[in-house]
């Protein structure tokens, strides 16, 4: 699978792409991602790729120009452009189902905004995915592509050597269940101790509990963390 980044910092990407798991499906040729700076698309001599916003207000905006142009020229790299997603808050919300859905495609071309983000003309000539990947605020995309990255990495066949590990992750299968508690060695640790049903050896009892847990772990989750005070008649 190849994932094209396409930021005003590539520098960010250095460490995480070469680290752990990212570094050794590269490395073995499961997974190719590439960075490109997009200032390298902008004209003049200081290579401009913001400006204010007509009508005003605070902040600046990046130009359409150089972000379009960057664009169409790493999509003219490969025989197939690629899916284009826009990290922005206005997009859909990412789960685990984008994920999925994002990693059937051969090829990701993923744009980085900052500042106030992208002139809007960006949005209207290249027709993107526009993905979110929650209500919060960010200095820009960069974080949000790494968390793409490394979820749609996941689902690549090859990256995880166990295939099971990682169909029995939190919000994979059909429930979209939250994974509930795991324990390792040793048995016995300050008073805690393993459930018997991990130790019993059997198999359907061990999966009827893990699932048992997850549903509950779920709910929990799904919960409003203040539940509002009904008054007394």
């Amino acid at each position: 699978m190849r994932i094209d980044i396409l930021t005003l910092f590539p520098e960010m990407f250095t460490g995480f792409l070469d680290g752990s798991l990212l570094g050794a499906a590269r490395a073995s040729g499961l997974l190719d991602v590439r960075v490109t700076n997009i200032r390298d698309f902008a004209e003049g001599v200081h290579r401009q790729v913001d400006d204010r916003p007509f009508g005003g207000g605070p902040g600046m905006l990046l130009m359409p120009g150089p972000v379009v142009e960057c664009v169409e020229s790493v999509q003219c790299e490969a025989l197939s452009p690629g899916h284009l997603v826009m990290l922005t808050p206005a997009g859909r919300r990412l789960d685990q189902s984008v994920v999925e859905e994002l990693a059937r495609h051969e090829r990701l071309v993923l744009m980085c905004g900052r500042y106030e983000g992208f002139d809007d003309r960006v949005r209207q000539t290249l027709h993107p995915d526009e993905i979110s990947i929650g209500d919060f605020v960010l200095s820009g995309g960069e974080v949000a592509a790494m968390v793409i990255v490394d979820a749609v990495a996941r689902l690549v066949p090859g990256v995880i050597g166990d295939a099971e590990s990682a169909r029995q992750d939190s919000f994979s299968g059909a429930e979209r269940l939250v994974e509930g508690p795991q324990y390792t060695r040793p048995r016995e640790f300050r008073g805690l101790q393993v459930p018997e049903v991990l130790l019993s050896g059997d198999h359907r009892r061990i999966a009827e509990w893990r699932h048992e847990q997850a549903v509950t772990a779920t709910r929990q989750r799904t919960q409003p963390i203040n539940q509002p005070q009904r008054s007394m008649p």
